[in-house]
């Protein structure tokens, strides 16, 4: 259940710093519909919700943080980035291997692959997220787009080197990789190391750097 309007809670510390960074998708993998809760409706038993398709309720929590964006960050102060969806690698047929076990035991990239690579990625969400931060008109939005860079990266997962509910896998739970490879978070170093330096070579050849260079310094 989400509260699409409820923002004020934690953005009351994103104000005044000098890079904002959000990312948000693999949560609304889960379900076609999203529960929407009213403001306030938490506290009333029983809770009333509406459903809404994911892609709706994506687009209504994107205009609600947009606003507040708008709003509330000095362009001149602050520079925010927004990170694409990062893709998961649960269907081994769609990078042709129909007989592997989603990410386990892959140790490549996806290569010579000529068909289209289809692994899950919900694009009605990327695009969404794509025409939000176009359509923002005060705070420019840095939008880095990792997706389809990180769909061939289906050997680059913690695959059943990963925790378990805050524990390491045992042997057992390791040598049953359709119930317990992690596909979903990446390795480190890893992937995710390509995505900070875009992140980097965004703040470094901004002019707002410089201008927060020299704030710093004075």
């Amino acid at each position: 259940m989400i509260t699409p309007t409820s923002i004020a809670k934690h953005a009351a510390n994103w104000i005044g710093v000098d890079y904002l960074i959000f990312n948000t998708y693999i949560w609304w993998m889960n379900t076609p519909k999203m529960k929407i809760v009213p403001d306030g409706s938490f506290t009333r038993k029983p809770v009333k919700y509406d459903e809404l398709d994911r892609v709706v309720a994506y687009r209504q929590i994107l205009e609600t943080w947009s606003g507040w964006v708008e709003e509330n960050v000095d362009p001149k102060r602050t520079m925010v980035l927004f990170m694409s969806v990062s893709p998961v690698h649960m269907q081994s047929e769609g990078w042709g291997s129909p007989d592997n076990i989603k990410c386990f035991s892959e140790t490549q990239p996806v290569l010579n692959y000529t068909k289209t690579l289809d692994v899950g990625t919900d694009w009605d969400l990327f695009t969404e997220s794509h025409e939000v931060m176009k359509a923002m008109k005060k705070v420019p939005v840095h939008f880095i787009n990792i997706t389809a860079l990180s769909e061939i990266r289906k050997d680059a997962h913690t695959s059943v080197h990963t925790l378990r509910q805050g524990k390491l896998l045992t042997k057992e739970q390791q040598a049953n990789p359709r119930k317990f490879a992690d596909c979903i978070h990446w390795c480190l170093p890893g992937l995710p190391d390509t995505w900070n330096e875009f992140i980097y070579g965004h703040i470094v050849s901004s002019p707002l750097q410089r201008q927060i260079e020299n704030q710093s310094a004075r």
